[in-house]
């Protein structure tokens, strides 16, 4: 294996609707998709999807949701040996609202995905040596998250953190010991209570980090491209133009497809040139996985844009 995510599956619910109503107001939306998502998940079919070699340690609930989590992730080429159940518990589930233009709001019940612990790297640890990155996300327990990084620290293997959903108790300390720190603007914004509405605010904000020992900063900017910031340098991506359809799952396509490019050849800008183009290629269909394309469909996409 080449990469292996630690974290989270969830169910989308996806309600379409052009307006969100207000407290006891009924309102008819006009569509709605269940999808498979979660942002580990997702950012591990995001990769392999791209060609990556993707294995996955996660949980599942003991409900009817499991079986086809586990079996989507399967025909997605991703390596589900270490996905287990929780018993008792219920599977990870996402309510997504999704406006008429493009906007996306989501709620989160973590679930099983609550039950994922530092044993189950443990149980996984030989086929995690193997691995050239590991990726982690904060829909998991942070001890878990903070094990992790340790474990990869202790057998060399790199780090990508996607501090999200963001919590303002992260150990940076933690997060110092990985190789790659993948917020978007919202999470910087949470994590260093600085403004981020303007580029010049963000370079700050992520200033701001990098003076607390950050190696690698990537910060994914939406509609405004990405940013990786090291020690004094500064690199910007513009942003791929497309109309969007639903923007659910942007940042974890982006940090799939930037984890299989960086593995495929170290070149960082590159990487990430082509994970904002992948990212720009998934707003245009709707749902996170399902809009995710493979490499085929992504290189025609490149062909045109």
């Amino acid at each position: 294996m080449d990469i292996a995510v630690i974290g989270s599956n969830m169910v989308d619910l996806i309600t379409y609707t052009n307006q969100l109503p207000k407290a006891g107001e009924t309102l008819e939306a006009p569509d709605f998709a269940i999808g498979c998502g979660g942002k580990g998940a997702n950012q591990a079919v995001a990769a392999a999807k791209m060609g990556g070699s993707v294995m996955m340690v996660s949980k599942v609930g003991d409900d009817l949701f499991a079986p086809n989590t586990v079996a989507n992730l399967q025909q997605q080429g991703v390596d589900t040996r270490f996905v287990t159940t929780a018993p008792g518990t219920s599977s990870g589930v996402a309510p997504i609202f999704v406006d008429d233009e493009s906007q996306n709001r989501i709620l989160i019940i973590k679930g099983a995905n609550q039950q994922l612990k530092p044993a189950d790297i443990d149980a996984a640890a030989d086929a995690l040596k193997s691995c050239q990155l590991i990726i982690l996300q904060l829909e998991i327990p942070l001890e878990t998250v903070y094990y992790a990084i340790d474990f990869a620290r202790q057998h060399d293997i790199k780090v990508i953190l996607n501090p999200a959903p963001a919590v303002a108790d992260l150990n940076i300390d933690y997060a110092c010991k990985c190789d790659f720190f993948m917020p978007n603007e919202t999470e910087l914004e949470i994590l260093t209570g600085m403004p981020v509405t303007t580029d010049e605010e963000v370079k700050l904000a992520g200033q701001s980090l990098l003076k607390r020992g950050l190696k690698n900063l990537i910060i994914t900017l939406g509609g405004r491209g990405s940013l990786w910031m090291s020690g004094d340098s500064v690199h910007q991506v513009a942003p791929t133009a497309v109309k969007a359809v639903d923007t659910s799952g942007a940042g974890d396509a982006f940090i799939g497809c930037f984890a299989h490019e960086l593995v495929k050849s170290g070149d960082i800008p590159a990487a990430m040139a082509q994970a904002s183009a992948y990212a720009a290629c998934s707003v245009t269909g709707r749902g996170t996985q399902r809009s995710y394309p493979d490499a085929e469909t992504f290189q025609r996409f490149l062909n045109v844009h």
